[in-house]
């Protein structure tokens, strides 16, 4: 027998179990079907799959499930640097930390877990983060599934320091395709990008959209609060609606860079794409007791919705 919406339990919805290394995870389950993964090693998103059980985020057959390791797949979150633009190790020390439960987390401003499974994770500063780099800080964060199967996070990093601090951050996104040859990008065209493969050198976007034919490793600038990635061969979009993020970066290793990642398979950069909603060229400045709040939320819709219905020319949510 079904739920309907009216009675089902949201909370009851949110199952804590382990995976294979022992390690917490938190299942978000929804009335229809839909359902995420979260695992309390680096508050990565692991797995989000629609009503029909398909996985929408791509994880690799050779990644590696254990710590300290971050998992090659689904939403490794980049903090407090992202790539190698500063001192840390390559995208900062937050996705490869045991993060906690929150039981009592600050409120979120409006309604944003009306109707929703969700859980919340913090990750507090430690005495060995300190020494790497030595600011006090609380990152929570809210990975909530709505009934439709959106999947949204929201993260808020507070300085509890004495003094400023700043930060680059990034949602590193992996997207399940069918054929990335078969995949485009809208919403992108016309910006500027740093591209990593030319020692981060700023060229203009040309294209009226953005397709693959070789190695991508890009920053677009200042991008829009909607992008859309259409899925030719699965006639599905996803759309990302983002707030707090003005960058996006865009990544595919295609077929030379896979044969080097000991945790990536040689052919599999044909079924993903990374695009990820971030803070890089210009990072978060917090002073003592400031909040930076940053917004993700996928949506998946067929891709017979043409691109005004969702809204490309619009720079909010």
């Amino acid at each position: 027998m079904g739920h309907s919406a009216a009675v089902w339990d949201y909370r009851a919805a949110t199952e804590i179990t382990k995976d294979w290394n022992g390690i917490d995870q938190v299942l978000l389950r929804t009335p229809r079907g839909s359902s995420a993964r979260v695992s309390l090693h680096g508050a990565q998103v692991t797995s989000w799959r629609n009503e029909h059980g398909e996985e929408l985020l791509f994880t690799s057959s050779k990644a590696i499930f254990k710590a300290p390791k971050a998992i090659r797949g689904g939403i490794p979150m980049c903090f407090p640097q992202f790539g190698n633009c500063g001192s840390l190790e390559q995208h900062g020390f937050a996705r490869n930390r045991m993060w906690a439960i929150d039981e009592n987390p600050p409120p979120l401003p409006g309604n944003d877990s009306s109707g929703k499974s969700f859980i919340d994770l913090v990750l507090k500063s430690s005495e060995e983060d300190m020494k790497c780099w030595p600011h006090s800080f609380e990152f929570r964060l809210r990975v909530s599934l709505a009934a439709d199967g959106d999947l949204t996070l929201i993260s808020r990093v507070r300085n509890i320091n004495g003094k400023p601090f700043s930060f680059s951050f990034a949602y590193h996104t992996y997207l399940l395709v069918s054929d990335i040859s078969e995949i485009r990008i809208e919403g992108l065209e016309t910006l500027d990008y740093l591209d990593n493969l030319f020692k981060k050198e700023r060229f203009t976007e040309q294209g009226d959209a953005i397709t693959f034919e070789s190695e991508v490793d890009r920053v677009y600038l200042s991008s829009p609060n909607i992008i859309a990635v259409l899925d030719h061969e699965k006639k599905r979009t996803f759309v990302i609606r983002k707030e707090g993020l003005p960058d996006v970066a865009v990544w595919n290793p295609w077929e030379k860079k896979s044969k080097s990642m000991v945790d990536f398979g040689d052919e599999e950069y044909k079924q993903m794409l990374c695009v990820d909603g971030a803070v890089i060229e210009k990072p978060v400045s917090l002073k003592p007791g400031e909040e930076w709040t940053g917004r993700l939320q996928l949506s998946v819709v067929p891709s017979s919705f043409c691109s005004d219905r969702l809204g490309l020319d619009r720079s909010g949510l």
